[in-house]
């Protein structure tokens, strides 16, 4: 027996047009960023070195950022999803804080603990020689710093919703608790592993304020695509159209296959 299907509902008036105001709104910015974009020199552009340079930065850092988050995020998401103990709303809120932080102030944040005279940045510089600020290092941290929040929230709601019964299952034969997260948890909330991944490394490759207040802005050091744009608007428009649109193409594509594999909403 076929199931009814519901009937169409018309949007009333009075929703529809903000709604396509809305639309709009969000739309147009991109409509003219492709229609001022310089598309008769767009391939001779792409391949200058600089962007080529600033591209490679990104896509480095931003994944490296990832992987950080990854190891750290994923432990920790599990700890808010499963354990019970005292303060664990405080903890999942300081963990969303970076999400509603302005970045700048994340940037400053970071330079006050990891700069060379910070809590453990002058710890780093006279035991190890290790200088963090105004270095690649620096633009991958300050990169996770934004980014990780994604992750957790994404492995915490997948394994809020995942069925523990296997995991009780496991238990009941003889798995370890080690065993148990790495053969049945891991499996059961990998599809949330990996949409919290690729949005905490779309987040990590946008990232501008953290990294230009901790990491600075030095060519082929520190200066990713969205700092190659800020710079390049105060001297060539036409070229922070172009990488403008490069990171504009990533995060598209990013979130296309986000929702098609991930996500699966029709």
């Amino acid at each position: 027996m076929t199931r009814p299907t519901a009937p169409r509902q018309r949007a009333p008036l009075a929703l529809l047009v903000p709604a396509g105001l809305g639309l709009l709104f969000l739309v147009l910015p991109l409509v003219g960023l492709l229609a001022r974009a310089p598309w008769s020199t767009l391939p001779r552009r792409m391949a200058e070195p600089g962007v080529r340079t600033a591209l490679r930065l990104s896509l480095e850092t931003a994944t490296l950022a990832t992987v950080l988050c990854v190891v750290l995020g994923v432990p920790l998401a599990w700890l808010l999803a499963r354990v019970e103990f005292p303060g664990r709303r405080l903890v999942r809120a300081l963990v969303t804080v970076p999400l509603v932080l302005p970045p700048v102030v994340g940037g400053v944040a970071l330079l006050l603990v990891f700069g060379r005279r910070g809590l453990l940045g002058s710890w780093l510089d006279t035991a190890f020689g290790v200088t963090l600020p105004f270095s690649t290092a620096g633009v991958v941290l300050a990169e996770a710093f934004v980014a990780m929040p994604f992750l957790v929230i994404a492995v915490e709601g997948a394994l809020r919703g995942a069925d523990r019964r296997y995991e009780e299952a496991a238990a009941t034969l003889g798995a370890g608790r080690w065993t148990t997260f790495t053969r049945v948890t891991l499996p059961l909330v990998a599809p949330g592993v990996a949409a919290g991944a690729v949005l905490c490394w779309a987040r990590a490759l946008g990232e501008f304020g953290a990294t230009i207040t901790f990491a600075g802005n030095y060519p082929g050091r520190t200066q990713t695509m969205p700092l190659a744009v800020y710079l390049a608007l105060e001297s060539d428009l036409r070229a922070a159209i172009v990488l403008s649109l490069i990171l504009l193409t990533v995060s598209v594509a990013i979130l296309a296959g986000l929702r098609d594999r991930w996500v699966g909403t029709p």
